[in-house]
């Protein structure tokens, strides 16, 4: 098995889907009675929900925490604290949750605080697991708790001051007294956090950005440039802030769909009446109704009426689906045309809706390979910028016609230039916009790991049946026997089909669709088929094994029959004592959208197999129909597991897609795992790195395009990041660069970075329009 947790990230997993316990339909007394693991044993999917949400470890909110930088101070503070087994990031909502012996976690904390954070522990009941964070908390979006967007506007009118001041004061003691105490005002005004953090730093012999500007700002107020020294620490402080919104909006896109599902919903009391309900109090097994034109508040069965229902927030498909009685319908779709009751099968708190926010927020906690890179090369990058200052403030003087006062000046100027902002911020925002985007066409991607990998994916392994094929018998054939009377023979086949459950025999009477005549002494022949009377007639529905033993088969029928499981069909016979009357040739279709699938990865240079355990025939069959050339059939799950392995060896990264308990070795072993969502069972899901919600296979050519698109996004912004580094750097060291061009270099090349990488949160497929 290939191993795709990350070593330094442990992610509370999550997997979707619906609980269905057959409770009775009580009002739980609080959202924490709604769904326990216990209450839910008999659903997988609920049960490993709640585990991953009563996952091990204290809950702590750091406010100052909000993009990878201090994620990475964090870990290295506590890289030498033994005892910590675990650490979970959720930059987004600013909290970090601590895996730790319990003689562990009063260390973890102190070392936490030494590297200039203040965890604060979170309440248990303080908010409920799923709900978007900061979604409606101002205090959640301020970069830091005494760094507002007032108290930095602020600071900027006060910088300015001092700037006029010195340009049009007249030269004397008491201005210049003046100006540098408005100075050191917007500078405490802007700049206390980023003091606290950074002399934290130096104390433990760490050089960050903070360390960084809290020496260049000190060093440039103490040579007597306290107007830049203010100025730059204010617009240092306010493209922090704008950094910050930004990386909340690409973190917080997706989970706006959580205000789609109501918080009210009318209920049906025990008297029969209908009560309007706080969604958050209604248990599982409750029965509530939608009207038409509302939101569903809740994941339920329909019992009662007939509608379309958008289901985009959950799918990504804009296309209404028909409900009817035993559909499952989920909260945040939209119910259109007709009043619809369901039995609710999940309580809000464990809805798939609130499961696909949890689920995007975790994957957003994770961190991707070329943000673990650049997190690696800013930790080497840093202080060797803080050296070559260090060498410009002493060697300049030396080595050309400067004062110290100028080469102090441009050693600090270099500071403010190589802050490594820009290119810390450049992978989180892109890799997180990636994700939001994924979510929102119905892709839950569980972690950056995988948005990146997929893009190196060189064959996908499909397996058949309900990942190709809709996973359900239809009728696709049917030819009178003998005499011609074939309108009579359908109603007859009818009369027999509808009466059994066998899904071959359901295939058949859906198919043809009539109104069956009465049948009498009904009887199922145990792994043949059926026998009943109708109109009086004596009939038998079965298979092929039926009419031989019947000695109702002759060469031309062996022949018709031989002819239809060579495709793959199964054949049910209808015969009267003394004849075969019928055929019925049922097969298991491919899906609509699997040949546009297969077209779509082909041209993205993607080669597809499909496995299957079905006979080698059946699987040639299917495979001609969508498109693909390489088709193995007659795999158990071993076998399947043995064929990825093979096909690593032949094109290096290999992905897989199924849906059923027997794929879940190979999705395991894949290095992208695609399980189907809706028809998947949760031995695949919980083994699939990508869950696909409405199980149309063209979401993996769409993954396999989103994957390089964030590649190629993430380049850029290293290359705009480094490169605007780069020249004002030469600037700085040959020419004449000032410290107010220093800022504005950070600033313009950390919001270049910023919008570049937003830019995914509107990708679209190539060349389609879906």
């Amino acid at each position: 098995m290939n191993a795709k947790t990350l070593p330094e990230v442990q992610s509370e997993s999550c997997c979707v889907g619906s609980c269905s316990t057959g409770a009775e339909p009580v009002l739980a007394q609080s959202p924490a009675d709604d769904c326990g693991a216990a209450a839910c044993a008999a659903d997988g999917r609920v049960a490993t929900a709640a585990a991953s949400r009563s996952a091990t470890g204290q809950l702590y909110r750091i406010s100052t925490m909000d993009c990878s930088a201090e994620e990475s101070e964090i870990r290295r503070a506590l890289e030498k604290v033994p005892g910590v087994r675990s650490l979970g990031f959720q930059l987004g909502a600013r909290q970090l949750r601590i895996d730790a012996e319990a003689s562990a976690l009063a260390p973890a904390l102190e070392a936490i605080r030494r590297a200039g954070f203040d965890p604060q522990p979170v309440e248990a009941n303080a908010r409920v697991e799923g709900e978007p964070h900061g979604a409606d908390d101002e205090h959640d979006h301020d970069h830091a708790p005494d760094a507002g967007p007032a108290r930095l506007g602020l600071a900027l009118a006060v910088a300015v001051a001092a700037e006029v001041i010195s340009y049009f004061a007249p030269d004397s003691l008491a201005w210049k007294v003046a100006g540098m105490a408005i100075a050191g005002f917007a500078i405490w005004l802007a700049g206390l956090d980023v003091y606290r953090k950074g002399i934290a730093a130096l104390l433990r012999g760490k050089l960050n950005i903070n360390a960084l500007m809290s020496v260049a700002v000190t060093g440039a107020f103490l040579i007597g440039e306290w107007p830049e020294a203010a100025m730059v620490m204010a617009l240092y402080a306010i493209a922090e802030l704008i950094e910050a919104k930004a990386v909340d909006r690409a973190r917080s896109s997706i989970k706006g769909l959580l205000d789609m599902a109501p918080e009210k919903a009318l209920t049906r009391s025990p008297d029969g009446s209908w009560t309007e309900v706080a969604a958050e109090r209604i248990a599982i097994g409750a029965i509530i109704r939608v009207k038409p034109g509302e939101r569903v508040p809740l994941d339920a069965l329909v019992t009662k009426g007939e509608s379309a229902v958008n289901q985009a927030p959950i799918t990504g498909e804009s296309i209404p689906v028909d409900k009817a009685p035993g559909m499952p319908i989920f909260a945040g779709t939209v119910n259109q045309t007709a009043e619809l009751e369901a039995r609710v099968t999940a309580a809000a708190a464990d809805t798939t809706l609130a499961r696909i926010i949890h689920a995007v927020e975790e994957a957003q906690g994770t961190r991707a390979p070329t943000q673990r890179f650049v997190d690696r090369f800013a930790a080497f990058y840093t202080p060797a910028i803080f050296a070559i200052a260090v060498a410009t403030a002493f060697l300049l003087p030396w080595l050309a016609d400067a004062t110290w006062l100028e080469a102090l000046y441009k050693a600090l100027v270099l500071l403010v230039i190589a802050c490594p902002c820009a290119l810390v911020i450049s992978t989180p925002v892109t890799v997180v916009s990636g994700l939001s985007a994924a979510a929102r066409r119905g892709i839950l991607i569980k972690g950056g790991t995988f948005l990146e990998q997929a893009r190196l994916i060189k064959a996908v392994a499909l397996d058949k049946t309900g990942t190709i094929t809709e996973g359900k018998p239809k009728l696709v054939d049917f030819r009178a026997w003998g005499r011609a009377d074939e309108s009579r023979f359908r109603l007859l086949a009818a009369a027999l089909a509808s009466r059994s459950d066998h899904p071959v025999s359901k295939a058949i009477a859906t198919g043809l669709g009539l109104p069956a005549p009465e049948a009498s002494e009904f009887k199922a022949l145990p792994g043949r088929g059926v026998q009943a009377i109708v109109e009086g007639q004596a009939l038998w529905l079965g298979n092929h094994r039926l009419m031989h033993e019947r000695g109702l088969c002759d060469p031309e029928l062996e022949a018709e029959l031989a002819r239809h499981e060579s495709q793959g069909r199964t054949v049910t016979l209808l015969s009267d004592a003394h004849h075969v009357l019928a055929l019925f040739a049922v097969a298991d279709v491919i899906k609509e959208s699997s040949k546009a699938a297969i077209a779509d990865l082909a041209k993205l240079g993607v080669t597809s197999v499909m496995l299957t355990g079905d006979n080698q025939a059946t699987a040639k069959t299917i495979a001609d129909q969508a498109g693909i050339s390489d088709a193995r059939g007659d795999l158990l799950p071993e076998a399947k597991l043995g064929v990825i392995q093979e096909l690593q060896k032949r094109y290096g990264s290999v992905g897989m897609t199924g849906d059923g308990i027997n794929d879940a070795p190979a999705l395991a072993q894949a290095d992208v795992g695609f399980a189907m969502g809706g028809a998947g069972t949760d031995a695949a899901m919980e083994a699939a790195d990508v869950v696909i919600m409405n199980d149309d296979l063209r979401r993996v050519a769409e993954t396999v395009q989103l994957s390089r698109k964030t590649r190629s996004v993430l380049v850029q912004n290293i290359s705009i990041a480094l490169g605007i580094k780069a020249v004002f750097l030469m600037l700085a060291i040959f020419g004449s660069a000032s410290m107010w061009m220093a800022v504005f270099a950070d600033m313009g090349a950390s919001l270049l970075v910023v919008a570049n990488g937003l830019r995914l949160l509107r990708h679209r497929p190539e060349d389609t329009g879906r």
